[in-house]
């Protein structure tokens, strides 16, 4: 995930390049809304023991950093263990130029779940880990464990992965795991004129090539950042404003189900992350559910954030179950 200069309201990008709506105000606010009544529905029970090997699996590797052979047997890991949970697999292999001038090799991993279904729900999760910990006082240049940005949310897509294959999806109703590649391989502060499309790199090219082609989806839900002890969900507001019942959909589902201490009902600025490129090129509405800390010194991230610190030690498990529940709600209760 980005640094602190992509904190935005809304972005110069959407703004130039999305349909109008009302804008909200890029500050922090807080609600009085009250959830609805809890809904008796059949969801099965979200492992967050399993979503936390998943996690735990993927830094094993080491930092899963572009044209390394770490991000390369990582990905191998990910195609394999999507497939072995009865996911139809999409693979998109592309180059992309990095903003140093370094050609990446790079893979976006789609696993789709009842495909014929003609309604479809894209959840995401970027696989890679940044390529320096920029922000550490501590060996700023080499590369982090990524525990919590970039493997939290594909270890509780693994985890759904494996519930819909014990729990098949019936109907008109399908699923699309996707992780995107090349997310975090973004300019550093120091290095130059800030670039904001240096970032983001993996959901750019599929939102402009399509795979598979022509594939659209009813909505989305990005994850990011969403494994961490003690971290509460705000409301995005580039996903309040291009996604707003995709939005409100999500944190009334946690509030009824219990974790209305994870999804407060409360606003935070808007960041371009991998459903801005979603949302402008792929026209798919889709909401970020991303870690917000206002009293951080970076005023959006945890203190971890792109540090040597994010790794296992921030990882925990009633998080990741918080959001993976949340999420796998969404998606069993989908009609």
């Amino acid at each position: 995930m980005k640094n602190n200069m992509k904190v935005l309201a809304l972005g110069l990008l959407l703004a130039a390049s999305l349909p109008a709506c009302e804008k909200k105000t890029n500050t922090e606010t807080a609600t009085t809304e009250q959830p609805a009544a809890k809904a008796s529905v059949n969801v099965p029970a979200f492992n967050a023991d399993s979503a936390y090997q998943f996690v735990a699996q993927q830094v094993a590797f080491g930092p899963r950093v572009p044209n390394t052979p770490e991000h390369r047997a990582c990905g191998d890991f990910l195609i394999q263990k999507l497939e072995s949970y009865g996911g139809t697999m999409q693979v998109q292999s592309f180059t992309a130029k990095a903003y140093d001038g370094t050609s990446l090799n790079l893979r976006n991993i789609m696993a789709q779940f009842n495909p014929k279904a003609g309604k479809r729900i894209l959840l995401a999760a970027h696989w890679d880990t940044r390529h320096v910990a920029d922000k550490d006082q501590q060996n700023p240049t080499k590369p982090m464990d990524g525990a919590n940005d970039g493997a939290s949310g594909v270890g509780i897509l693994l985890e759904i992965a494996r519930q819909l294959q014990a729990n098949p999806l019936t109907g008109n109703v399908g699923v699309d795991l996707m992780l995107f590649d090349g997310e975090d391989y973004g300019q550093p502060d120091n290095t130059g004129p800030y670039k904001e499309d240096t970032w983001c790199l993996g959901s750019q090219y599929w939102a402009k090539n399509l795979l598979p082609k022509g594939y659209t989806a009813n909505y989305g839900i990005l994850l990011d950042m969403v494994g961490a002890k003690g971290s509460r969900f705000a409301r995005e507001e580039t996903s309040r404003a291009y996604a707003g019942d995709v939005v409100e959909k999500v944190w009334r589902t946690a509030n009824q189900i219990g974790y209305s201490d994870y999804f407060p009902f409360q606003d935070s600025p808007g960041i371009t992350d991998d459903h801005t490129y979603v949302i402008q090129h792929a026209n798919i509405r889709m909401a970020d559910i991303i870690a917000y800390d206002p009293t951080s010194p970076d005023g959006f991230f945890g203190p971890y954030h792109h540090r040597h610190t994010d790794n296992l030690d921030v990882i925990d498990r009633n998080t990741l179950k918080a959001v993976g529940q949340t999420v796998l709600h969404v998606v069993m209760t989908e009609e």
